[in-house]
């Protein structure tokens, strides 16, 4: 595999600000009705404070991620653990961060390879989503199905694109480095078109690439004022929630309660009682100190008026009960 050129997607709408987001966050998981639990989700409020970063920022750094394992869980706690130590590694870091994320999904990708050629028994897959706040800046990477969701102003705004085999785009791609959709499935085998390790599935991937692809597609945007919140979830979530129905879920519950951790757990309490057949996990990071504030729709405007026809025909309506 090789890193193409990056170039992530700005969503970003065309006004100017000056606001730093004041973060808070919280996370939950649940096995669900699965056997086994491979889920897992990090949160890093405070890069500087929690990894040791000297340089400086300013406004926050943060690193929040989530990560749905497949074939066992080693993969997921290899890449939560891994993916955000390269990032901040990279001697450029936080400058030039899009193509530092990609490449730290890249590295954790073959670290992994390693790690799993010295122990066969970690032989295992994970998608992977991973988010960065620096100052303004949200950064988005994604590499499968886990999807990001940000509130602007009560309006969902997805922030990652589910790469699924059966996606156009991703079919291409597959289909361009030697592998096949059978069914929805990547080589009639996984039902992600791309992930981290997997490095034991004959056909998936090797030193000149491969169908399965790790590199993550990046999305960015500045923050405003008018963004309240980010919902990062596995895709036992988003099985059963559409993106705006989480938001306006989540949004309701921080009215409430304005807690991050909570409202986390509320979606995955959620998700359980609409009968998601996956492990769960999500993270909500709030930009704001202060609740989501309630939305007031404008009055109509509309003037109605009677026409004289109506008017003579409800005159008779009342000369007859009249008599």
């Amino acid at each position: 595999m090789k890193l193409s050129d990056v170039s992530a997607e700005d969503v970003t709408e065309g006004f100017q600000s000056d606001f730093l987001p004041k973060l808070r966050s919280g996370g939950c998981a649940d096995i669900g009705f699965r056997s086994n639990m491979e889920d897992v989700y990090v949160c890093v409020d405070n890069f500087r404070q929690g990894h040791g970063l000297n340089k400086h920022i300013d406004g926050p750094s943060a690193f929040y991620g989530v990560f749905d394992g497949h074939g066992g869980k080693h993969a997921a706690d290899f890449a939560c653990n891994h993916l955000p130590k390269f990032i901040l590694e990279d001697k450029d870091f936080p400058v030039d961060i899009e193509r530092i994320v990609a490449s730290a999904f890249l590295q954790t990708d073959y670290a992994f390879a390693e790690a799993c050629s010295l122990n066969a028994a970690l032989a295992s897959g994970t998608t992977a989503l991973a988010t960065l706040v620096i100052g303004r800046l949200l950064v988005v990477a994604n590499a499968g199905d886990c999807r990001a969701v940000l509130c602007r102003r009560g309006k969902a705004i997805d922030m990652s694109r589910d790469h699924k085999p059966g996606c156009m785009k991703e079919q291409r791609r597959i289909e361009a480095s030697g592998g096949s959709v059978y069914d929805g499935y990547l080589n009639g085998q996984l039902n992600v078109a791309r992930a981290i390790g997997d490095w034991h599935m004959e056909g998936m991937k090797g030193k000149d690439g491969g169908p399965l692809s790790a590199e993550p597609e990046l999305m960015t945007t500045k923050l405003t004022a008018e963004d309240e919140f980010l919902i990062i979830g596995c895709d036992g979530i988003w099985d059963v929630f559409r993106s705006q129905n989480a938001v306006d879920f989540a949004r309701r519950r921080l009215q409430e309660h304005n807690d991050p951790a909570v409202c986390s757990k509320d979606l995955v309490d959620e998700a359980l009682k609409r009968k998601s057949g996956d492990n769960l996990a999500v993270v909500v990071v709030c930009f704001q100190q202060q609740p989501p504030p309630n939305l007031v729709a404008p009055r109509s405007r509309v003037h109605r008026s009677f026409s004289a026809e109506g008017l003579k025909e409800l005159q008779s309506f009342l000369d007859s009960l009249a008599k």
